[in-house]
């Protein structure tokens, strides 16, 4: 049972500290992504979700950070700004499994 709570503590931990960044132009790359939030803190991942058949990105994707602090300071900076001549938006990112069913 600790391993469970252990697993969950983590994953809870990692949540708090990635953002879910969405309308990103399609000619952004996982460089750019990184080097646009690394003011904000340490950036352990920046990763940019792709279409599995074409390999284009989607214009979405994730950046993890080293803390909760630094996370809510880039969301709080990069939330609403232009990018690339798009605004973007930065939410902190949730679990697949915590999103509600809103048909029931």
């Amino acid at each position: 049972m600790a391993t469970a709570s252990l697993s969950l503590r983590s994953m809870a931990k990692r949540l708090g500290t990635q953002l879910f960044v969405s309308k990103l132009s399609f000619f952004t790359n996982h460089q750019e992504l990184k080097t646009l939030f690394s003011p904000f803190g340490v950036v352990k991942e920046a990763r940019l979700i792709r279409d599995p058949k074409t390999q284009r990105p989607k214009g979405f994707g994730f950046v993890t950070f080293e803390t909760e602090t630094e996370a809510h300071k880039a969301l709080k900076a990069m939330n609403g700004r232009f990018v690339r001549g798009r605004l973007i938006f930065v939410e902190f990112a949730h679990d697949k499994e915590s999103k509600t069913d809103t048909n029931s």
